[in-house]
């Protein structure tokens, strides 16, 4: 690849970089937030590089290949360069297309298309439970409301009114739709979602964010692995997406 387009590309993948984690939340489609500083530093990093590249490719007797083919046409060995590599292979234009998805098309974010086809994410054993606030509705993350239920054996869940935020994922056939969250560990291409399903409230558009307010769905064994993840829906408010849509943490608007 020539030096102008090198240079070129480390530009543009830096400003793309910069672009998506220091002046928008673009990259927390796909990295979680403790990973913002670290693309930051490698966006000014390309920036940098870029930079010298092209400062370099000034100096006198750096274009490409000129020393040294008059080098070679000394010692004889012209002939070694009958073909000329200084063109562009066809798929390495193809480096430019992620940078300039940064700038200007970011990919969508995650939503109700992934998680409709993933198996929800397997909640950590969890022995002891703190009581639950007198408040109410009680404010719980989805991991919390679904730990509360299959594993809680006081079943301190069992009629108290709760409320957890997330978006829409519908269930086409079945009876109700899921809240859903989902959860990057490191970064998209590990994500999970932990759904709870919603009874009682008829289903907003998909990828829709909503708090939903109300009561555990009985069914099974409320404190056992046979008591379902589910709420008879009371009220559902459509709300902003939060900061931390990627975390199952209560929200963050």
């Amino acid at each position: 690849m020539k030096r102008p387009l090198q240079v070129t590309l480390l530009v543009l993948s830096g400003l793309g970089l910069l672009h998506a984690s220091l002046f928008t939340d673009l990259s927390l489609r796909f990295v979680k937030e403790g990973m913002r500083p670290m693309l930051v530093a490698s966006g000014v990093l390309l920036l940098v590089l870029g930079v010298a590249e092209s400062w370099s490719s000034q100096k006198p007797g750096s274009a490409d290949g000129a020393d040294s083919h008059g080098d070679d046409q000394d010692h004889g060995h012209g002939h070694d360069h009958d073909h000329d590599h200084s063109n562009v292979p066809r798929i390495a234009w193809l480096l430019f297309l992620p940078a300039l998805s940064l700038l200007f098309y970011a990919p969508p974010a995650l939503g109700a298309y992934t998680a409709a086809r993933e198996a929800p994410k397997a909640v950590t054993e969890q022995r002891y439970f703190d009581p639950l606030p007198a408040t109410s509705p009680i404010p719980l993350t989805l991991t919390q409301f679904t730990s509360r239920v299959q594993q809680d054996h006081k079943r301190d869940i069992g009629g108290r009114s709760v409320r957890m935020t997330g978006f829409v994922t519908p269930d086409k056939g079945a009876d109700g739709w899921y809240l859903t969250r989902i959860i990057f560990t490191c970064c998209a291409a590990d994500a999970q979602s932990v759904k709870v399903r919603i009874h009682g409230a008829a289903a907003l558009p998909a990828d829709t964010w909503v708090t939903v307010t109300g009561t555990w769905h009985p069914g099974g064994t409320l404190g056992t692995s046979s008591a379902p993840a589910a709420l008879d829906a009371r009220t559902v408010k459509k709300v902003a997406k939060p900061v931390n849509a990627y975390t199952d943490a209560l929200p963050l608007f």
